[in-house]
């Protein structure tokens, strides 16, 4: 529905109507943290009167949760509090002037001669019926230059998202007064840039903090702080993401702390616009150590057709000896290699979770074009009513130019089975859990490499 988007339409200068007091944005901190939630403390200063009064609040954020709003000033309580987000715009002015009498602007494209009627406004469903004088009328896109003029704003109309509070002081006087609440629309993450050299096992990474702000508005010259970390909110837990920590670390970041969160505070003040991401950088290490792997899962003792490609995973420590040396939000790592002109190309890239300093870390980038593994059963029999013995083959090859290693995982000894164990195999492999071993195969430059192994299991 167009109410105004008539050619040659437009609005009319209006009226202000009278506001008990105003206050634009004042010293703004926000404290922001990793699940769409931001804290906002915006002091002001007001000028109270003695006894009852009403203080409006314009450029709070669209998305708050008026139920958190705290008000603090010397000699003041609040009474009432109330949040308009009615937002003014041309259907809103057409839908509130409703049994209100407007003025409607025609001008005569060929004579220029303008001429002006008082209407009431009868609807404004799907299109606007007026009422002028003894007639009834749709206002229509005519494309003839027509205007309306409205006499007033509605008082529940706003510019922008406005908080009123209603004040009892015992004193007058200009003084502080700071308001805080929680919104949605706003968070952060942590973004990676990792650029790794292979042959000489190192790589530099560059962290950036990822800001968005979808609250419908814009926080002017902010202190600006971000939590790493997830409150709990109305008793819900976040969701765990993958983490991709392989073993978690012991060292203690050196980076202030808020409970059991860690705090990123911004260097400077910055203003965060609505609609807005912005991007801060708060990490640079350059020569950490890292190397490439390759990874292989049989979910269960089944048999793949096909060769399937192992997992390429980049192994990096977060410790302050040869790691990254820092504490690591939540985020996005994006990995890049030089091809042979020395231009950084992507490889991949995989997501960690918060992560404590000196934790190991293993990050799957993709699949690996000429490392492959092929699982096979190559014997299943049943031994007694509960119990089976399986004869398991895995054999990998390597098209490279270079040997390498596989991690060969086979998973499923304890979800479809139990009591499962290994009565022989030709390599020897580490138990991870009641469900998982590994093996460490060496395969030849472009060569194969066999591992077999037979398994007892009950069910």
């Amino acid at each position: 529905m167009r109410f105004l988007a008539f050619t040659g339409l437009a609005l009319a200068t209006l009226a202000t109507p009278a506001i008990s007091q105003s206050s634009g944005q004042g010293e703004i901190a926000v404290t922001i943290y990793n699940n769409n939630l931001a804290l906002v403390q915006d002091t002001r200063r007001l000028n109270i009167p003695s006894g009852r009064s009403v203080q409006t609040f314009p450029g709070v954020s669209g998305q708050i949760r008026a139920e958190t709003v705290g008000f603090n000033a010397a000699n003041t309580g609040i009474v009432e509090q109330n949040f308009d987000y009615d937002l003014l715009s041309p259907q809103k002015l057409m839908e509130k002037a409703v049994g209100e009498t407007v003025t409607i602007v025609r001008i005569n494209p060929a004579t220029g001669r303008e001429t002006r009627e008082r209407a009431k406004v009868l609807a404004a469903n799907g299109g606007v019926v007026l009422q002028i004088g003894g007639r009834i009328e749709v206002l229509r896109d005519d494309r003839l230059p027509t205007r309306v003029i409205f006499d007033k704003v509605p008082n529940n109309l706003r510019a922008r998202p406005t908080l009123s509070v209603t004040l009892n002081s015992t004193r007058s006087g200009t003084r502080p007064a700071q308001l805080s609440y929680l919104t949605g629309g706003m968070g952060w993450k942590a973004d990676y840039v990792a650029l790794f050299d292979e042959s000489a096992g190192k790589m530099d990474v560059q962290g950036w903090v990822t800001l968005t702000n979808n609250t419908g508005t814009t926080f002017n010259d902010a202190k600006t702080l971000l939590v790493a970390g997830t409150p709990s909110v109305n008793g819900q837990r976040s969701s765990n993401r993958r983490n991709n920590i392989r073993r978690a670390g012991t060292e203690s970041a050196n980076r202030e702390s808020l409970g059991d969160f860690y705090l990123y505070p911004l260097a400077a003040r910055t203003t965060i616009a609505n609609a807005q991401t912005k991007q801060v950088s708060f990490l640079d290490v350059t020569g950490a150590s890292a190397q490439k792997a390759y990874e292989f899962t049989n979910r269960w003792l089944g048999t793949q057709n096909e060769p399937q490609s192992a997992a390429t995973v980049l192994q990096f420590s977060a410790s302050a000896d040869g790691g990254l040396g820092d504490a690591l939000p939540a985020g996005t790592v994006r990995v890049y290699m030089k091809d042979a002109s020395g231009q950084p190309q992507f490889i991949g890239e995989n997501n960690i979770g918060h992560t404590p300093m000196g934790s190991e870390l293993g990050l799957k980038t993709g699949e690996a074009f000429d490392v492959k593994v092929k699982p096979t059963v190559t014997e299943r029999r049943r031994l007694s009513s509960t119990k089976w013995r399986s004869a398991m083959s895995y054999e990998l090859t390597n098209a490279r130019s270079t040997p390498v290693t596989v991690s060969l995982i086979q998973d499923g000894l304890d979800f479809y089975w139990s009591d499962t164990r290994i009565v022989d195999e030709s390599l020897k492999s580490q138990r991870r859990s009641s469900n998982s071993i590994i093996w460490k195969v060496p395969v030849p430059a472009n060569g194969r490499a066999t591992v077999t192994a037979t398994f007892e299991t009950r069910f």
